[in-house]
């Protein structure tokens, strides 16, 4: 495919081809597109760069728009800024923050202004707010036009703190990320113009060319397919000498292409390497990392795993559209943006392809689906957790029950006075580690529990529908919920519900087991507030073994026999209002041996030690305790 004219969007299109398809007014809300040429000049002297930001801004949707909201981001990393308050006053701050941005010097800050911004040709007014820029153009952007911005701006890389800046603890000089004024998003809720506390981002689709112009020593990688590889060499192409474009001064530009992404970030690095894999009918790889004798053995090893987890993710989730993906060294710990995820490199081999397994996959849920993640964090976090897992698995084989980390996490965070629902904006937990257990162990443990209630095949066929009909549309909790619905034919809104608003917990109990003539009568109790289905496994005398699944009424339906890897009878739905269920089974060669509740230890039950007849005390002879 060629790097100048290639067309995700267009490619996405065919590519989305999967059967059934949901409606096409699934996710079929408005939203705005933008079209952005960002030119910078890096200074590696001073730390500073200046550049412009040509921006194309088509308001699609129904209102008048007066004024016009940026991100500053890199103002976070100054003292006194919002960022530095809440780490140092939050009661366990980031570790990799705490209060190292109040410590910071002037030459070491982050800083981002506009000095003039002139829309349609005519000079904007501006005001800077902290992490915000606010743009009141002198004619407003009615709906169904276009403005066209040239903004003139500058900053300042802060030392690495999180995520963007310069200087990493592995060396690495430079990881640009929310480095430029990036427009706002503005959907039917209005602007989304929060301030930037270390949480992660939500931003408008469009179609980026990047111009970037450093020394040329430097190794870049960035958002986007190099034109021009062979003018610039370093790892991308063999250099054709006439085409080599070195000005006076040494630099060299860097000429980025990406089309339908909400976001571009770039690194540069002096002592990057680069090498590459092919997924077959899929992305090229790139990989750049120092090279330094103790990473390359490991880092070589790498690509042939990720190609394996593109392939998985493929088949799985859906196709991923654009014709690149870079691993890169650089920034704190992992951090993905389209098409590129910066990671720390010092690792082992295991911890490496988990690091590079969890950032890629996040291009089929924050670079694909895009949610808005200062409102649904779980939907990209949590739902990337649940599927690193599984290519985790299939990489390396299974261990241990699946998802059972994210079970552990949540029972740990249950009855804290910092067990907040997931609803919660996630600039707004009252701890990091609410946060965190959250948005990852709960946002996974939403789609394992799902499966409970849908079955294992169907949630995946859902899934791949949802990723289907809502990529590049910022899908919201009530589309992924009615693409699951159209899926399975269940009512799930008392799922989302009660998992998205509330923070009950699921606690079912064997009640009663009791065998008279040819009958074996047996009543479950739900102890939690939480409303789920609950499967009962009943042993015999004879070895074998009946396993019964019991929906909720609120389901009007049930998951079907062929869902999951093992066989089960569906008994008649679970009525939510009653507190107890019975039923009654005909004995088979003697009253059964063992009642056991979830015997596939599924269901996020926080109390097991209720969950079988007979009791581990009354197996030991031992007198139930009253």
């Amino acid at each position: 495919m060629s790097p100048v004219n290639y067309r995700p969007g267009a490619l996405a299109a065919g590519l989305f081809t999967l059967i059934p398809l949901l409606s096409d007014a699934q996710c079929a809300r408005w939203q705005q597109h933008v079209r952005c040429q960002l030119t910078v000049e890096l200074d590696e002297r001073t730390h500073r760069y200046h550049g412009t930001e040509k921006l194309t801004y088509a308001n699609n949707g129904p209102d008048t728009l007066d004024v016009l909201y940026f991100h500053l981001y890199p103002n976070a990393f100054r003292p006194g800024s919002e960022m530095d308050v809440r780490s140092r006053t939050i009661p366990d701050p980031d570790p990799r923050v705490g209060s190292r941005i109040a410590a910071l010097s002037p030459q070491d800050q982050g800083r981002l202004s506009c000095s003039a911004v002139d829309v349609d040709g005519m000079a904007a007014r501006l005001e800077e707010l902290g992490t915000i820029l606010r743009v009141r153009p002198t004619r407003p952007v009615l709906p169904g036009a276009k403005a066209e911005l040239v903004m003139t701006f500058e900053g300042q890389v802060p030392v690495q703190i999180r995520r963007s800046g310069r200087d990493n603890a592995e060396g690495v000089a430079y990881s640009m990320t929310q480095w430029y004024p990036k427009i706002c998003a503005y959907d039917d809720r209005g602007w989304h113009n929060d301030p930037y506390v270390a949480r992660e981002f939500y931003g408008e689709w469009g179609d980026f060319d990047l111009y970037v112009t450093l020394d040329s020593s430097f190794t870049v990688a960035a958002t986007g397919v190099l034109q021009e590889p062979a003018s610039i060499g370093h790892g991308y192409a063999r250099v054709d000498p006439a085409r080599r474009r070195i000005d006076r001064q040494g630099r060299l530009t860097w000429h980025f292409k990406a089309d339908q992404v909400h976001d571009v970030a770039w690194a540069a690095d002096r002592a990057f390497t680069q090498i590459t894999a092919q997924v077959p009918e899929g992305p090229l790889l790139r990989f750049f990392f120092k090279d330094e004798p103790d990473l390359r053995p490991v880092w070589e090893q790498l690509p042939a795993y990720m190609v394996r987890s593109f392939q998985y993710m493929d088949t799985t989730y859906g196709h991923y559209p654009w014709p690149v993906y870079s691993f890169v060294q650089g920034g704190d710990g992992g951090m993905e943006y389209p098409m590129l995820t910066l990671i720390s490199g010092k690792r082992r081999l295991g911890s490496l392809v988990g690091v590079s397994v969890h950032e890629s996959i996040h291009s089929w849920f924050y670079g694909l689906l895009a949610n808005d993640e200062s409102h649904y964090p779980w939907m990209d976090e949590g739902f990337t957790e649940f599927a690193g897992e599984e290519v985790m698995r299939s990489l390396f084989g299974a261990k241990g029950a699946p998802h059972a980390s994210a079970f552990a996490n949540y029972v740990a965070l249950v009855g804290r006075p910092d067990h907040e629902p997931m609803r919660l904006h996630a600039d707004h937990y009252l701890t990091n580690r609410a946060y965190g257990i959250t948005a990852y162990s709960i946002g996974e443990m939403f789609l394992q529990q799902l499966g409970c209630v849908v079955g294992d095949r169907e949630l995946h066929r859902g899934l791949r529908n949802y990723y289907s009909a809502c990529h590049f549309k910022h899908p919201r909790p009530e589309d992924l919920e009615l693409a699951l619905e159209k899926t399975t034919g269940l009512d799930l809104s008392w799922y989302f519900d009660e998992w998205l608003n509330t923070t009950r917990t699921v606690d079912h109990a064997v009640d009663t087991v009791v065998t008279a003539g040819d009958s074996t009568r047996i009543i479950i109790r739900r102890l939690g507030e939480m409303i789920m289905p609950v499967e009962v496994a009943v042993l015999w005398p004879d070895s074998e073994m009946t396993v019964l699944h019991i929906p909720t009424s609120l389901e009007l339906g049930a998951k079907s026999a062929d869902s999951e890897g093992y066989r089960f009878t569906v008994l008649p739905a679970w009525q939510w209002t009653d507190p107890t269920y019975s039923f009654a089974l005909p004995v088979r060669s003697g009253p059964p041996l063992r009642v056991v509740l979830d015997p596939t230890q599924r269901l996020a039950d926080i109390d097991r030690s209720n969950d079988a007849y007979p009791r581990r005390e009354q197996e030991e002879g031992d007198e139930p305790s009253q």
